[in-house]
């Protein structure tokens, strides 16, 4: 793959086996293809795969814990029943369920740092 950012490999495999070691590993819109197990899977995985000062950076749709009834929310349930639909697992979470899948991997740091859209980008830290 041609890697044409200063610093940042691309690296293919199965991220169910392994992930790649790395300072910082960056997954975006990949949790909600997959159930709370294989996220699980793939979260421990990136937990081994990077040093005790690293960083997993995880941008995904958050769902709101109460309905909400403006446009980027009913996108978001919309883009939800299509993964219940066409992907047997995926889903789309809320904060509190990336919470527990980020704890049940073992990160014990959880940082929300941007919201917009109803989309978040999350750090999780050992």
């Amino acid at each position: 793959m041609n890697d044409c950012i200063t610093g940042v490999e691309h690296v293919g495999g199965d991220m169910f086996e392994s992930v790649p070691k790395g300072d910082a590993i960056f997954m975006k819109w990949i949790l909600h293809d997959w159930s709370d197990e294989h996220c699980l899977t793939l979260l421990k995985n990136c937990y081994k795969s990077i040093p005790d000062d690293g960083i997993v950076i995880v941008v995904e749709a958050i769902l709101p814990v109460l309905p909400e009834t403006n446009a980027t929310t009913k996108a978001t349930s919309q883009i939800d029943v299509l993964m219940m639909t066409q992907d047997p697992g995926g889903k789309e979470r809320t904060r509190q369920e990336f919470m527990a899948l980020a704890t049940g991997a073992g990160f014990s740091g959880i940082r929300f740092d941007c919201f917009a859209c109803n989309f978040c980008v999350m750090e999780f830290y050992k």
